[in-house]
């Protein structure tokens, strides 16, 4: 039996990780479902995302020991899934992750259960989020309006897109839904 690979991509400011929050806070009874940590080389107070700090030492041992299932760098830091997440997938779970879109196509090669879900936000929208987080500097917020914008031009057989203009207490719960249709496919 195999699971499903729910593998969540957005550009920066997207509300990739709220959604993510607000999901696992909504669906921590559902037993089929399960939300994957990223091994992440950037202190834990780092704000968004929950996931495990580590060490580039660390890192580089657990990537020596094959304990993660996926690993790639992106913005200067590495990123892993541990690999948990194939026992998971093997015991017909639903699994929820952030992925990152330069490394789908690598995913997608591994994984033929994964179904990438595209967060996808206005350009005015982004622009507004990127600003009130008061951590990039105008040129900064431009060139990450640039990248997202390749985001667009993104394509995969299983894509799902969701659109996350509005605010959290509405997008939120249709986040929610998608990942339970999701898992209802396999159940």
């Amino acid at each position: 039996m195999s699971g499903i690979l729910l593998y969540v991509i957005g550009a920066s400011g997207s509300g990739k990780d709220s959604l993510m929050s607000y999901a696992r806070n909504h669906l921590e009874k559902d037993s089929n479902i399960v939300f994957a940590h990223r091994y992440i080389t950037r202190p834990h107070d780092a704000g968004g995302e929950n996931h495990i700090a580590l060490s580039e030492s660390e890192f580089d041992s657990r990537l020596e020991r094959k304990l993660f299932s996926m690993h790639w760098q992106s913005h200067g830091m590495r990123y892993g899934i541990g690999s948990e997440l194939n026992h998971w997938l093997a015991k017909g779970l639903t699994v929820v992750m952030n992925g990152s879109r330069a490394y789908l196509s690598e995913a997608s090669k591994n994984y033929p259960e994964l179904v990438p879900v595209l967060v996808e936000v206005s350009p005015e929208i982004l622009r507004a989020r990127l600003s009130s987080r008061g951590r990039e500097s105008a040129a900064d917020i431009e060139s990450r309006l640039q990248r997202a914008h390749e985001f667009t031009k993104l394509s995969h057989v299983k894509l799902l897109r969701f659109s996350n203009n509005a605010a959290l207490k509405e997008t939120g719960q249709a986040f929610v839904e998608l990942i339970r249709s999701q898992a209802k496919a396999i159940a």
